[in-house]
């Protein structure tokens, strides 16, 4: 049996069965309330914890206690092991995108979450087909191939010799990629950055007020933005349309503008969407296809760095960077966990879910599952099959997962004509959704 993403790719899909007898015997260890806390990601990803919990109890409850001015949720079921985690990812019939979203912190009012609904990544089929079919094009391996040079080109720009912030000189490539394949100008592409570090950093003090761009660069709709943000306020739900009021201001004035007809704007503008599907659209875009690399790139350097012998084996083949990519993604997923809400009573893993109830699929623990890995705490640049699941899976695989590989071989093939040492000690972002670096001192000596 086969399952086929929207993009036409064949996907491997398991012997799962879902309607197991459901079961009360599986009883967490009581450290599973760490799965939630933001803080726990930011020592680091609790490996050894998903290890313990696809072995003992890989479907089971976690709370959501109060964090800071985020309050009390009700709890969600947490899915540990590859195979569950496929499974709902495949399901929206039984696991849906669009009941409650698709982040485990609930909208804090009713109209927030019919806003947040129109997204493209909280909907179902055939809603969600539809929105995907708007934007597919500029993501074709077609599409993508026309930029592949520019990319290399962009990348290789990125590095000299010297001390620096990986992280923060490693963000560049995405950013400027997303504001090219969306039409933004080049003098505002800083606005992307900060959007992105405001909504997926929200959780890390650092990144939660972050305002880096350089007013006096911007151009005049870049300026507007700036002006229309609102005032910070703890405990606001960065996802809602108040909070994002200076990234709308900006994608209305972007929409005046004569697009690219290339763009991923021009084919928004084209597509026929409300209004709120068009903010939503846009916010996705320059969030999701940021974010996700900005982390995914320090990911895999810090990664290479620390397992020196697999560093070495790629620079003396560089033909093994595409299956590299892979293990770095593997081995670093820049997303650990995505929501989905049951539409009915079922059992999984042995477990009573009733309609209504949260179900959060742990990505993180998926791809170190040994049922599918050998030897899964193990780097190995040439594993091969590597069924991670980093990018999703079903309806809402990555649309821009060929996007994020090319960008993510193009940094990695010019980082192997440079030493790279660590110039000091790695600091985590505290976030329970995304596995992020803020900072990664590094320093860079060209190879001879």
């Amino acid at each position: 049996m086969e399952a086929t993403s929207e993009e036409g790719a064949r996907l491997p899909v398991d012997d799962f069965r879902p309607e197991e007898p459901a079961v009360d015997d599986l009883s967490p260890p009581p450290e599973v309330a760490d799965v939630f806390l933001p803080a726990t990601y930011a020592r680091g990803v609790p490996y050894e914890l998903f290890a313990r919990l696809r072995r003992e109890a890989p479907v089971c409850r976690v709370p959501e206690p109060a964090v800071g001015p985020w309050k009390e949720g009700p709890g969600y079921w947490a899915v540990f092991r590859h195979a569950d985690v496929k499974h709902v990812l495949r399901t929206p019939g039984d696991f849906s995108s669009h009941l409650g979203a698709t982040q485990i912190r609930d909208p804090d009012i009713p109209a927030d979450l019919a806003f947040v609904q129109a997204m493209m990544l909280n909907t179902d089929p055939p809603g969600h087909s539809r929105l995907r079919r708007i934007v597919a094009a500029a993501f074709t391996p077609r599409a993508v191939r026309a930029l592949e040079r520019t990319i290399a080109d962009r990348a290789a720009s990125l590095f000299a010799a010297g001390e620096c912030d990986f992280v923060e000189v490693a963000a560049d490539l995405p950013v400027w990629t997303l504001a090219h394949v969306m039409g933004v100008p080049g003098r505002d592409r800083r606005l992307l950055y900060d959007w992105a570090s405001r909504v997926i950093g929200y959780q890390d003090d650092e990144y939660a007020g972050l305002s880096t761009a350089d007013v006096a660069k911007l151009t005049p709709m870049g300026r507007l933005a700036v002006a229309s943000r609102p005032r910070p306020s703890p405990g606001a739900n960065p996802r809602s349309r108040a909070a994002l009021r200076d990234m709308f201001a900006y994608a209305h004035a972007l929409a005046q503008a004569p697009p690219d007809r290339e763009s991923v704007m021009s084919a928004m503008l084209r597509g026929g969407l409300t209004e709120a599907e068009f903010e939503n659209m846009f916010f996705l875009f320059a969030v999701a296809g940021n974010e996700t690399l900005r982390n995914g790139i320090p990911g895999g350097l810090l990664t290479l760095l620390e397992h020196p012998g697999e560093l070495a084996r790629l620079r003396r083949d560089p033909s093994l960077l595409g299956p590299a990519v892979e293990e770095m993604l593997r081995f670093w997923p820049p997303v650990m966990d995505f929501r989905r809400t049951a539409t009915r009573e079922l059992t999984l893993g042995g477990r009573l879910i009733r309609a209504g109830e949260k179900v959060v699929v742990y990505h993180a623990s998926a791809n170190r599952d040994p049922s599918v890995f050998p030897d899964p705490d193990r780097f190995d640049i040439t594993r091969t099959p590597n069924d991670h699941v980093s990018f999703g899976f079903g309806p809402h695989f990555c649309l821009g997962a060929h996007l994020a590989r090319v960008q993510l071989r193009a940094v990695f093939a010019e980082l192997l004509t440079w030493d790279v040492t660590l110039a000091g000690e790695p600091v985590r972002l505290t976030s329970n959704f995304q596995n992020g670096l803020k900072h990664l001192p590094v320093r860079l000596r060209r190879r001879p």
